[in-house]
């Protein structure tokens, strides 16, 4: 008992360390999934919110595995990709030490990813489930209002998008959104050919997302 105390004072003082940093980094990720997908997505979106909502974040994106100490060093952590998804219990313990101790976690869907990490995501929090957020949540109205909710960024399955999270002692610790494609919609416009209108809707409700876990 007294060495998880020790270990978790740790974690909380290397993250403390870095509570005002404005990192961000990509989440590596075991299980086959690719988890290196849209790679202009998360640079397009800084660059975005350091232009339109006076951030200061590092534009030199980095890249973290799941099981590291180094996921300490950055307040915000995005994770996406299109299939299977693995956690195993360090990793998991670390993403939960990480979480409760200020982190913040976004998961982006690239379509085909839920079932593996809502999975995953039980070995994380076995005792929380994700809920769906409602749509007064101050994450959808931070930077720019969605009083909608979240928006819909590509077709998928055709299905209205939501976003759920998991809380820990009613603080938002992490963010997954389904069936909106937020990431795509971050990419340079020759990747998906989206229409501008949609593109500025994606990248400001990230922004909405980067600033509300800066803030919180």
């Amino acid at each position: 008992m007294n060495n998880m105390k020790v270990l978790f004072s740790l974690f909380f003082s290397l993250f403390s360390l870095f509570l005002f940093s404005q990192d961000v980094a990509i989440l590596k990720y075991k299980g086959g999934g690719d988890w290196y997908s849209n790679p202009t997505a998360l640079p397009n979106l800084v660059k975005y919110c350091n232009d339109n909502i006076d951030t200061n974040i590092n534009e030199s994106i980095q890249t973290v595995e799941a099981g590291s100490i180094d996921v300490f060093q950055f307040p915000f952590l995005h994770m996406t990709g299109h299939g299977n998804v693995f956690f195993s219990d360090d990793d998991a313990e670390n993403l939960r030490n990480y979480l409760i101790s200020g982190g913040f976690l976004h998961i982006d869907d690239n379509y085909g990813m839920e079932p593996y990490i809502t999975r995953e995501l039980k070995k994380v929090f076995p005792n929380n489930e994700l809920i769906e957020i409602p749509k007064d949540h101050k994450i959808f109205s931070s930077a720019f209002e969605f009083p909608n909710g979240l928006p819909k960024i590509h077709e998928h399955d055709g299905k209205a998008p939501q976003a759920f999270g998991i809380f820990q002692d009613n603080r938002l610790v992490l963010l997954f959104t389904l069936e909106s494609d937020l990431g795509d919609g971050w990419e340079d416009q020759e990747v998906h050919n989206d229409p501008e209108d949609v593109r500025e809707k994606a990248l400001k409700m990230g922004a909405n997302i980067l600033k509300y876990a800066f803030e919180n």
